[in-house]
């Protein structure tokens, strides 16, 4: 007990007591620092560089999507870039091609336009495709093929031999001993039960693109495919090949789906028939062609860009207008209406027309080294290469984070049909930079028609429907906008 007037010495337990408070009064401060922090962090991540104001982006996406379909331009930028035709790499409507995007994007008033020079693959087919199918029982059927790109010809007076049919690699081997001389055809055809037409193409491709050099292993002379398309029609459907150096280079071609029923037929009946080929494709000396590129300058970060493109190049038997002159010309309409809805991007937002996707890409693989890139920074790239159809979904990124940002904007999104936004995205042309770390993304179009027009005659400007292919422009003008405001 402590005395009134006398003086109290503080014990041990009163000095850990001070020492305690003391803690309490530095720390408490820091703790609150660190929650307020935490808070204000999580809000930012929210709320990319926490600039969101859900009204403002509503007002634009609504005035983006008025001017986009109540104007239709996108089709009508499909219109001028299939005028020329198709375009094989190295072809004179290829580079016709170059020089009319080139002036539009001028014309439409892009901040900058300019061509960024490209290697490529100048192959041609020739005037000369003809099959003749003969049989002692059967008589003579004319059938309908298309070389094969990259594909060597005949021999002027063409090739004629007996048949092959092979339905799988397990079989090519099985039968070995039978192929020398032979002409191996391929009727492998896209799986009808797989849902997504994409993975049913990936997995009867590999047939086309190996076929050639899998069958000269054994000493065929040529090879057929099998149309890759779900349709059945008399119209041959092409696409690139690839031979294996160390290996004879024998002509490859491909057949209509209606045909290859009648073969595989025709074999049933009579496995001696012969078939008469003839092909004047050739592979002639690598051009420079070029990449047209364009864009709307950030004002703020002009250095970090978003990048919206498609490939220039298509194949000859039709104007490619899903494959792929809609991605090029949904990436114009997409800067054109950020333009003419008076929006300027504080990040960079640029359309690139790839040249050579079709022939391996050598597009995308120069516009990654040019000296350009040098002082730039690439966030997201977008690829449009699966047709002018109507958009379903969009993905984007590898990481849940990247879906995140797009949050604020979902319902956006939603009310223009975007079902869905999951990770994902990616193509031939942007791989090089996602190689190096950029954010891919690609909006998804309906999939389940594309391949009855794929590397066909039948991919012309009325496969393509112009209030469908501007729903993408106005989609991508959105998030491409969106993504150049708030970040990645």
């Amino acid at each position: 007990m402590i005395k009134p007037g006398n003086k109290h010495k503080p014990n041990k337990k009163d000095k850990e007591d001070e020492v305690n408070v003391t803690n309490i009064k530095i720390l408490l401060p820091i703790a609150i620092l660190i929650i307020c922090f935490i808070s204000i962090n999580t809000f930012l991540q929210a709320f990319p560089e926490n600039n969101y104001d859900p009204g403002e982006y509503e007002a634009q996406a609504e005035t983006i999507k008025n001017l986009g379909l109540s104007q239709e331009k996108a089709f009508e930028f499909l219109q001028i870039l299939t005028s020329v035709g198709g375009r094989l790499t190295g072809s004179p409507q290829a580079e016709q091609a170059v020089r009319l995007m080139n002036k539009l994007m001028i014309e439409l008033g892009f901040d900058r336009v300019w061509l960024e020079p490209v290697k490529v693959n100048h192959w041609i087919r020739g005037k000369l495709e003809t099959g003749l199918i003969e049989s002692q029982k059967l008589g003579q059927k004319k059938i309908n093929i298309c070389a094969l790109g990259n594909s060597v010809g005949t021999p002027e007076e063409g090739i004629e031999a007996g048949v092959i049919e092979i339905k799988s690699w397990k079989e090519l081997d099985s039968l070995q001993d039978r192929i020398k001389g032979k002409i191996v055809f391929y009727n492998v055809p896209m799986d009808r039960t797989i849902v997504d037409p994409f993975k049913a193409y990936g997995q009867a491709a590999q047939y086309r693109v190996k076929g050639a050099s899998m069958a000269a292993r054994y000493g065929a002379i040529a090879s057929l495919t099998r149309s890759l398309t779900f349709r059945l029609d008399n119209y041959p459907h092409t696409g690139v090949m690839i031979y294996d150096e160390k290996l004879p280079k024998i002509p490859a071609a491909s057949i209509a789906t209606l045909d290859s029923n009648c073969l595989s037929h025709w074999l049933s009946v009579d496995p001696s028939l012969r078939i008469k080929l003839k092909l004047s494709c050739r592979q002639l000396d690598p051009v420079t062609s070029y990449n047209v590129i364009g864009e709307l300058t950030g004002t703020e970060k002009p250095e970090e860009i978003i990048l919206l493109g498609g490939h220039l190049d298509s194949w000859d038997l039709s104007p490619g207008a899903n494959d792929d002159a809609s991605g090029c010309v949904v990436a114009l309409e997409a800067l054109r209406l950020l333009k003419e809805a008076g929006l300027k991007p504080k990040r960079t937002v640029r359309a690139v027309l790839f040249m050579d996707e079709e022939f391996g890409g050598s597009g995308g693989k120069a516009y990654v080294v040019d000296n350009h890139r040098l002082k730039e920074k690439h966030l997201l790239a977008i690829e449009q290469d699966r047709g002018g159809g109507l958009p379903l979904g969009l993905l984007i990124g590898k990481e849940e984070k990247v879906l995140n940002k797009l949050q604020p904007i979902k319902k956006i999104l939603q009310s223009l049909g975007v079902n869905w936004i999951e990770n994902g995205g990616g193509g031939v042309d942007i791989s090089p930079l996602i190689s190096s770390g950029v954010i891919p993304g690609s909006l998804i179009p309906n999939p389940q028609r594309y391949f009855d027009y794929h590397h066909s005659a039948l991919d012309n400007l009325e496969a393509v429907h112009p209030r469908e292919l501007e729903l993408q422009a106005i989609i991508l003008a959105i998030v491409c906008y969106y993504l150049a405001q708030e970040g990645v």
